[in-house]
């Protein structure tokens, strides 16, 4: 496989119609990171992730390894006697790498009588997409954790349990309760903090159930803005908030007629790994005119290319919460 690196692909041909073998190292190095700085946030899902590295010559095949908590020694020591000690005990996964892609190509006459600079829109639009791709790549698998809390029904004060997505209905907000509800989970799972708390993704419509609450504090009242997280919005019971519109929604024959369901992860340490993106496996491709089969000089390309794999490492570190949000069921679409 090859070794991640942050240099551009070299040109397949030279610029027929200048003369020069391809662009300046300069241009490289802004094309490549004007993608990189459009897709860096948009990768809310990936960003609490254990960094895995894809060693080179591996294969498609990446190995995430978990070492156990040791049990606690309770048993006293004899004197002048050697106990049996203990042993590590490591459990490993594996993912195969995908790759992902897409690129969008540009004739000569493009060039010659578009107003703006196609390259550069170009590379800020995909950039984006790479970002969302990767995204959604990392949201799919968080969400199949096993751990889910759902959203209780009320009517007239009096909460009813749900133990189905399916028997949710418009009474069924996210609410404080229901953080410290995952928040304790996590506690008693011996879950360890993300610089010092938990983190929940959770999408603008279901936050803005939330951030009416008293116990809710926006971000810039506790955290240096350098600080903050992509998308972090505030923060309330020891949970960060990062709030994406691509946070996972339901809205098909699993979900309540009429109402769509959000998704809110709540996330420790640990809890899920992911192959090294940003800096790395992400690759800007910029084609000249004339690269390939084009004998005239009529077309040109912009691309990326990227490979990625997420795996969940420890389920009891991550809690799942479903609620609606029935303010905008209409027009949530699912993702």
């Amino acid at each position: 496989m090859k070794q991640y690196n942050e240099t551009l692909q070299l040109f397949a041909a030279p610029l027929q119609t200048t003369g020069t073998e391809g662009l300046s190292a300069e241009m490289k190095t802004f094309y490549d990171g004007c993608l990189l700085d459009n897709a860096e946030p948009n990768l809310v899902h990936e960003q609490f992730g254990d960094e895995y590295p894809i060693p080179q010559g591996r294969g498609k095949v990446i190995e995430f390894r978990k070492f156990s908590r040791l049990n606690k020694a309770m048993t006293p020591l004899t004197e002048g006697v050697t106990p049996e000690g203990n042993t590590l005990n490591v459990t490993a996964s594996t993912a195969t790498v995908q790759q992902y892609g897409d690129y969008i190509q540009m004739s000569d006459m493009l060039d010659m009588t578009a107003l703006d600079n196609t390259v550069v829109q170009a590379t800020r639009l995909l950039g984006a997409q790479a970002g969302l791709t990767l995204d959604s790549v990392a949201r799919e698998v968080l969400n199949g954790g096993t751990n889910v809390l759902y959203a209780p029904k009320v009517a007239e004060g009096v909460e009813t349990p749900v133990e189905s997505r399916k028997n949710l209905d418009k009474t069924c907000l996210l609410t404080p309760d229901l953080i410290y509800r995952a928040a304790a989970f996590l506690k008693t799972s011996l879950c360890d903090r993300i610089d010092g708390d938990y983190v929940a993704i959770v999408h603008p419509y279901v936050a803005y159930d939330l951030m009416r609450q008293e116990e809710w504090i926006d971000a810039h009242k506790y955290a240096d803005p350098d600080k903050l997280y992509n998308g972090e919005i505030g923060k309330l019971g020891g949970v960060r908030f990062v709030e994406s519109s691509e946070a996972k929604i339901w809205n098909d024959d699993s979900t309540p007629e009429g109402l769509a369901v959000f998704s809110t992860l709540v996330l420790g340490a640990h809890a899920y790994a992911k192959t090294a993106v940003t800096g790395g496996g992400l690759e800007t491709i910029v084609k000249p005119l004339g690269y390939g089969e084009d004998p005239l000089n009529q077309r040109s390309s912009v691309g990326w290319k990227a490979t990625s794999a997420i795996k969940r490492l420890s389920e009891e570190f991550m809690v799942r919460i479903e609620s609606c949000s029935p303010r905008y069921s209409e027009t949530a679409q699912a993702n």
